[in-house]
């Protein structure tokens, strides 16, 4: 199998679930649609190099669309007076919620493990931390939403 065919493989296996994890992560298609193609395009540049192809993928995609996201939010004007992190009375999608109240590595490890369903060695070098790391952050980000939304259901 020649690099092209590897890297055709790797997008025809993993492509749809890596998007839906950008997603989930970004909550923005673009930056999710642009992460992703990015990612490949480094693969078809690279891919002599590349070990082990569809964990290079995952952390390179995350680390575009994180660099995105920085990059937009610099780029948005600061209004004044207003609330950063307000969280409304209905919770409709606990996405939205671990984005707002999460830190972006706790954000990050839940989206890549639970949704994404990608092992905790991946999800640790994708964050450039220990699986120890992951795990804690995991287990944080399990208990802090739980708790959020027994508070709004119980509301």
């Amino acid at each position: 199998m020649d690099e092209r065919d590897r890297v055709e493989a790797a997008y025809r296996m993993h492509a749809d679930r890596m998007w839906r994890a950008l997603h989930g992560f970004t909550g923005d298609r673009d930056i999710a649609s642009d992460a992703l193609a990015e990612a490949f395009a480094r693969a078809l540049r690279d891919e002599h190099r590349i070990r082990d192809l569809p964990a290079w993928l995952w952390r390179v995609s995350f680390r575009i669309a994180v660099a995105e996201m920085r990059q937009r939010t610099r780029a948005l004007p600061v209004e004044h007076g207003s609330i950063a992190h307000e969280i409304p009375e209905a919770v409709p999608d606990v996405r939205w919620l671990g984005e707002r109240v999460l830190s972006a590595c706790t954000n990050s490890a839940l989206v890549l493990h639970d949704y994404a369903d990608r092992p905790t060695s991946e999800v640790a070098a994708t964050l450039g931390c220990s699986r120890a790391t992951v795990h804690v952050h995991l287990s944080k980000g399990r208990r802090k939403l739980r708790t959020l939304l027994e508070e709004q259901q119980d509301a």
